[in-house]
């Protein structure tokens, strides 16, 4: 390997990577964030070998559709010899299942592998499968309310409308959230019929904050049956609130479109999606939950540190990959890219292109060196 061809993405690095990201991909209609020119004396880097080839086949979280899509751009400015498949019609748990069999090199996925799928993933690893976090954003409660443009709600109202407790907008809670009274009329949810890590965090909240009300399991299946609208992917849940009246669903932020979305009411404020909000939630109240796997860097929230200046349903999204790939070669294009993602140039290419929030430098560095010890 030539030492020349090897180089730190620098200031003219971004710039081409953020410009090529922003022409292949379709930018959130509510990103307002504009990333810096050039990483700052504190950025976390990743070095590039623009001499590899080969193919990465991965797959799995529809909630990284745009932002992987950006990052295949922007990597590719600078690799041209590495063709990247994502395949985001897996979904999470489409993901995780191709990842196990061998079939994917890494699988892009909402929520880390639980107890069973670690123990699994060490017949294909060896030491076992880690989690490495590449995308926060946050679960965007959207809805199509004829002549609502404005929807506030608590977490108790939300728990309640998702049970189908709550079946009507012109409900004495929804009133009481929102100081007024919404047209009378059919409330349908709309909710995800794939696995779906999406899922999983916002039925984690529910379950993490409104148990009194909410008594099904938090994971990536909807639990919830009877009059509910159940669609593939996080495309499937926005097209089919779009196209509905009266509906309401959940999706990752970067997906929803031109569709609404409500503020959730935290400690008697309401609380819209923001980037700043939702970097607010990962770091008052992300904690670790390593799987035991040395390089593992799960996260799971507390969500009795939320605050009301956090957006109260995080999402953060992971890159999981084994510790032993079959060969180095393979090995070194899934850890060239994958540190891409994981430099401050690649959170700033998803925060640009995506509307994602950037993850913390102290994340970005723990996942390079997590990268480093991947052979």
């Amino acid at each position: 390997m030539k030492l020349n061809r090897i180089t730190t993405i620098g200031a003219a690095g971004v710039l081409a990577a953020i410009a090529l990201a922003g022409c292949s991909s379709t930018p959130s209609s509510t990103s307002s964030d504009s990333p810096s020119a050039a990483p700052t004396s504190s950025a976390i880097t990743s070095k590039v070998d623009a001499s590899l080839t080969g193919t990465i086949t991965s797959g799995g979280s529809s909630a990284q559709a745009n932002a992987q899509a950006a990052w295949t751009a922007a990597y590719n400015a600078q690799v041209k010899g590495v063709t990247i498949n994502y395949d985001k019609s897996q979904g999470s748990g489409g993901g995780v299942t191709n990842f196990l069999s061998g079939a994917y090199d890494f699988a892009g996925s909402d929520s880390p592998l639980n107890a069973d799928q670690t123990t699994q993933s060490k017949a294909l690893c060896t030491e076992g499968g880690i989690n490495i976090p590449v995308y926060l954003d946050g679960v965007a409660i959207v809805f199509n309310v004829p002549g609502v443009t404005d929807l506030k709600l608590s977490g108790e109202t939300i728990a309640k409308i998702f049970s189908l407790k709550i079946t009507d907008w012109s409900d004495a809670a929804i009133t009481k959230d929102n100081g007024t009274a919404l047209p009378a009329g059919k409330i349908t949810t709309v909710a995800r019929s794939d696995g779906s890590g999406t899922t999983a965090n916002f039925t984690n909240y529910l379950a993490g904050t409104q148990s009194s009300v909410w008594t099904f399991p938090a994971g990536k299946d909807w639990p919830v049956e009877g009059d509910v609208s159940k669609q593939k992917g996080g495309s499937g849940v926005v097209q089919a609130v779009e196209a509905g009246s009266g509906t309401i669903g959940y999706a990752d932020h970067s997906a929803i479109g031109k569709l609404a979305s409500a503020s959730i009411l935290q400690d008697g404020k309401a609380i819209a999606f923001s980037p700043e909000a939702v970097s607010k939630t990962f770091d008052v109240a992300a904690v670790d939950a390593s799987n035991g796997v040395k390089g593992d860097l799960s996260k799971k929230f507390d969500y009795s540190k939320l605050t009301a200046e956090t957006y109260p349903i995080p999402l953060v999204s992971y890159a999981i990959a084994c510790t032993t790939f079959k060969t180095p070669a393979q090995a070194a294009l899934v850890k060239s890219y994958i540190g891409f993602i994981d430099s401050t140039i690649g959170q700033q290419v998803a925060v640009k292109n995506a509307g994602a929030a950037p993850l913390p430098d102290s994340v970005l560095k723990a996942a390079q060196e997590s990268l480093a010890t991947i052979k």
